[in-house]
């Protein structure tokens, strides 16, 4: 199976990173095929520019996003790993997709009716936070990242989720949480 791993964490030393690793390793062990974008590292442009909306209905996009496309395309599993900063994804994550989930490739409109266009695919997403997911639920917080990534993204450009991983008090982790996050994101490719 062919996997794309969109990353955006700064930090080498996070614990995003350790779980970038726990899929690179689980994956390798059951020989899959794997790319991994790692949003930093690459120095990701994620301004949406006038340029790129003008691109975008034209279908003439950057050479830059037509190789993220290209990993996409090719792609049949897509997992997201980036924490949830101020009840979001990072910049460089919402860039991303602003510029390369863009109208005529992940979406369109055919007589108004909107359809994904990236169906036949799958979408893992591993996010961490720094509240509890206790308190995410309390205030329904966890039902707005369903809505906003999940249905809002993911969904509306037809991938089709098989799980999306929140783990909560990540900055204080014990590490018995963090070795039953391992064998939860380990069990999502096995």
């Amino acid at each position: 199976m062919k996997h794309l791993i969109i990353y955006a964490h700064p930090n080498q030393d996070s614990l995003n990173n350790l779980l970038k690793q726990t899929v690179i390793k689980t994956l390798e062990e059951d020989k899959h095929e794997f790319v991994i974008r790692d949003l930093y590292e690459l120095n990701f442009d994620p301004i949406l520019s006038l340029d790129d909306m003008r691109g975008q209905r034209s279908r003439q996009v950057a050479a830059d996003i037509s190789r993220e496309q290209d990993y996409i395309s090719w792609a049949e599993t897509i997992t997201f790993i980036y924490p949830i900063w101020w009840t979001g994804m990072p910049a460089i994550m919402k860039g991303y997709i602003d510029r390369v989930m863009s109208y005529g490739f992940a979406y369109q409109y055919t007589q108004g009716v909107q359809e994904g266009l990236l169906g036949g695919k799958q979408a893992v997403i591993i996010n961490t936070h720094g509240k509890s997911n206790a308190e995410y639920k309390t205030t329904g917080m966890d039902q707005a990242l369903v809505l906003t990534s999940d249905k809002g993204i993911y969904d509306y450009c037809g991938l089709e989720i098989k799980q999306h991983l929140f783990f909560g008090q990540a900055d204080r982790a014990s590490s018995e949480s963090i070795e039953n996050w391992i064998t939860e994101v380990q069990s999502v490719y096995k």
